[in-house]
């Protein structure tokens, strides 16, 4: 059987002038996963748009293809989907906004998944062979016990700046109301992780050293993840992951994570008005000292990488502001800024929708970047162009030099603009090595960067060294 896996391109990452890093950043894992059940004898090929745009009549004609959109890949899902049913190609669509609207997805496609597909994969592919595949399957039981190798030979590593990326777990704990992921895992156990070996043996086959979980909540599961990072000890690998605030400040957590080689964790602060969390069922974050996290993990020599949301109904225009002077405030070293996007079957899409405040159905633009609802305290205008400002605010030279100088020390404070500095700064240099498929030549001194970011306990111990 010949099988096309194709993840098309986020609208956002199509610029032909202009290719920010973050999507040639890693490898996404969900389709080559997915090629994992395939057998022996099936001639398999996957594409990845974010790192190598395809002409779609210059491929060759599949028994059958798989697709799995995002909400801003929707519509080139669609037309991908749609060139290809016209030659007799059975297509198959899953993932979050097949879930969120698989009505929508349906007229494009023979059949559609919702939810993760490791119990309704294998049952489709079985009814495929036997000829006799259903128009949609519905994910019910949830576990990664059994779950086959992913099929890394399939993907183009040297298109990516971080080619070792990994996936322990599915889901989250926690139930944020404005998060895509949550109606995702509607219908069974909505947080699950790898049996602690598995884990262990797939970071194993990795080569090189550096590592990029992409686990919603990596720490989600303290004893798993205390297991997880006890069997990494030793390792000499470096890793970044994404993890919450109460995460952070539980006792003993984050350092055992900073032990088997934590350099860098994501981490959702989201809103700097607390006023919003419990509106927004951000329960996790209630009563925490977003201060007090931020400097546990500068201690453990772990840097930030910060979330926001902006355009929550308690912000003002005034929040701007306040965030960026937080973050530099803070030493955060990287921020990522989004506006709030109420995607459908979301309890933020069917709120806004009931008060009639959902301004259109352009998918393209539910991309955190444009407004598409109107906002409660401020105009539409002054929401998008806050949210550019604070961009541009957070990455001055001036502000990245001031965040540096939070550092408790000198050799903090060259990794601060060293990274920061690199991360937005050199954006030219970025999208240069991306053209010219070359991105993965600056995985080196990303590599050593991560190294260096040691609490000065570790430095002085020599643990964690080379």
């Amino acid at each position: 059987m010949r099988v096309t896996m194709i993840l098309p391109a986020l609208t956002e990452a199509t610029s032909p002038l202009f290719r920010p890093v973050k999507y040639s950043l890693f490898p996404p894992l969900g389709l080559a996963t997915l090629a994992g059940y395939l057998g022996p004898d099936d001639e398999v090929t996957l594409y990845d748009e974010h790192v190598e745009r395809i002409r779609l009549d210059t491929l060759e004609t599949p028994d059958l293809l798989v697709l799995q959109p995002y909400i801003t890949s929707a519509r080139r899902s669609y037309e991908i989907a749609d060139h290809f049913r016209a030659r007799g190609v059975h297509v198959a669509m899953g993932g979050l906004h097949v879930t969120s609207l698989p009505d929508e997805a349906a007229a494009h496609a023979d059949t559609v998944f919702t939810g993760p597909g490791e119990d309704t994969w294998p049952l489709f592919l079985k009814d495929f062979r036997d000829g006799v595949p259903a128009r949609r399957y519905d994910s019910t039981r949830r576990t990664l016990a059994g779950l086959p190798p992913v099929r890394r030979d399939l993907i183009k590593r040297h298109l990516y700046l971080v080619p070792n990326s990994l996936v322990v777990s599915r889901g989250c704990p926690h139930h944020c109301d404005f998060c895509y992921k949550d109606a995702f895992f509607e219908g069974g156990k909505s947080f699950y992780t790898q049996a602690v070996d598995d884990a262990l043996a797939e970071i194993e086959r990795l080569p090189g050293r550096h590592l990029y979980f992409l686990d919603d909540h990596l720490f989600g599961n303290r004893r798993f993840a205390e297991a997880l990072f006890d069997g990494m000890a030793g390792m000499n690998r470096v890793w970044q992951a994404a993890g919450t605030v109460k995460s952070v400040l539980e006792p003993g957590l984050l350092e055992r994570a900073a032990g088997a080689g934590l350099r860098s964790l994501f981490v959702g602060f989201e809103t700097v008005n607390g006023a919003n969390l419990a509106e927004r069922r951000k329960d996790q974050n209630i009563g925490r000292d977003y201060g007090e996290a931020v400097r546990r993990l500068h201690g453990a020599g772990v840097m930030v990488n910060a979330s926001f949301v902006f355009g929550l109904d308690q912000d003002g225009p005034d929040v701007f502001d306040r965030t960026v002077e937080w973050a530099v405030g803070q030493g955060i070293e990287t921020a990522t800024f989004h506006i709030m996007t109420p995607y459908p079957s979301t309890g933020l899409w069917k709120q806004l929708e009931a008060e009639g405040r959902i301004v259109h159905r352009d998918w393209d633009l539910y991309d955190t970047r444009h407004v598409v609802h109107r906002p409660r305290n401020m105009t539409a205008r002054q929401l998008e162009d806050g949210y550019w400002r604070a961009y541009r605010d957070f990455y001055r030279w001036s502000n990245i030099w001031r965040g540096a100088s939070a550092q408790p020390g000198a050799h903090e404070r060259l990794r601060h603009l060293a990274y920061a500095g690199a991360w937005k700064k050199f954006e030219p240099a970025w999208d240069a090595l991306i053209r010219s498929r070359r991105v993965v030549r600056a995985l080196p001194l990303l590599e050593h960067t991560l190294a260096a970011f040691r609490s000065p306990a570790a430095r002085g111990s020599g643990a964690g060294t080379p």
